[in-house]
């Protein structure tokens, strides 16, 4: 197949082409590289992939010199023009779409930077499948959706009516952007709400690398709400895995649904939604412990107030995932954190 792959210099995008390649489908990486978080962690996951800049530090239309089927273009999701052309130019199978802006935190500060990519920039992915004819539009939802839904574990069954977060709040309307689509233009759909991703080179905004870098480097943590939340945390590799599968597995019409008691998880229409996550919160203080035991060293903690935005526990319910593409995340936390760390230590040199 040929696939385009948005956000691949991000987290989850770096892994998901790094499988795409190596089972030999034809893919093009698409990302804007922004500086919402250190550029040159980005860099480096292109660079695994065989994708170097040029002079001028710009990625025009890169070839990988790593891997043949791989080409990546440095592109905005807001440029209308030029996603439709690619599109037209490429003749793609199927999208995988990672790219936005993230972190709950972030969009207190520059909500714009959310309309502008969640919305307009999905707006523009969603045109060029319709225009193109992909067989199906896989894109990253987010857990951050179950906002203040207090009944766990959180299923696609219930109501995401009270996001807490303006990324929440884009994340829920790519959703319902995505079911408009698939209804009207019968373009096959996929969200997947990732719960908590970490691993080697994960985002620096996430705790993981936060706790790691501070108790590495002899600085304190701050542990929000005292230490008391739960989180649903996801090994990359697990993720990578699901992602790979919903892609696979085209979206269909859901035969049994019933407008009388409307399931949100599907529809009549060729869309489907699916949590992936561990289904199995952790405490805060027991992930801090994780990272504690693989740094060698306990971490100075200063207790703080939850944070605007944030929730008190994420906790999947992964069974409609597991029935329909035969899979559950299971790597377990102590060997994910170990692994993590050692790739910390080495990439910052403090080993």
């Amino acid at each position: 197949m040929k696939i385009l792959v948005t956000g691949t210099a991000g987290f989850i995008g770096s892994y998901v082409v790094q499988r795409l390649l190596e089972r030999g489908d034809e893919v093009v990486g698409l990302d804007n590289i922004n500086d919402y978080y250190d550029i040159n962690l980005k860099h480096g996951r292109l660079e695994k992939a065989g994708i170097k800049k040029d002079q001028l530090g710009w990625y025009k239309f890169v070839q990988s010199d790593k891997y043949p089927n791989y080409r990546f273009i440095q592109m905005n999701l807001e440029d209308k023009q030029a996603l439709q052309m690619l599109f037209a130019n490429e003749k793609f199978d199927r999208v995988c779409h990672l790219a936005a802006q993230a972190g709950v935190r972030y969009s207190i500060e520059n909500p714009q930077a959310y309309i502008q990519s969640n919305i307009d920039g999905f707006l523009n992915i969603l045109e060029a499948c319709r225009w193109n004819t992909i067989e199906h539009l896989v894109y990253a939802s987010s857990s951050s959706v179950y906002g203040l839904n207090g009944k766990v574990p959180f299923s696609e069954k219930d109501s995401i009516a009270h996001p807490v977060s303006l990324y929440a709040a884009t994340k829920k309307s790519n959703e319902l952007m995505a079911h408009a689509y698939s209804h009207l233009y019968n373009l096959p759909t996929t969200g997947l709400r990732f719960f908590t991703v970490y691993g080697p080179w994960g985002r620096p905004d996430m705790s993981p690398f936060l706790f790691a870098d501070a108790i590495l480097n002899n600085r304190s943590i701050n542990v929000f709400n005292n230490g008391d939340m739960l989180r649903d945390f996801t090994y990359i590799d697990d993720i990578t895995e699901g992602v790979i599968r919903c892609i696979d597995k085209v979206a269909l019409s859901d035969k049994e649904w019933d407008a009388q008691i409307p399931d949100p998880s599907s529809s009549l229409a060729p869309y489907r939604l699916y949590n992936i996550g561990n289904s199995s919160p952790v405490k805060l203080m027991d992930f801090i412990q994780a990272i504690e035991s693989a740094c060698g060293k306990a971490a100075v903690k200063n207790y703080l107030p939850m944070q605007p935005g944030d929730v008190y526990q994420t906790n999947a319910d992964t069974t409609a995932l597991e029935q329909h593409i035969s899979y559950k995340p299971a790597k377990n936390l102590y060997e994910g954190i170990k692994e993590t760390v050692e790739w910390f230590k080495e990439y910052y040199k403090l080993v």
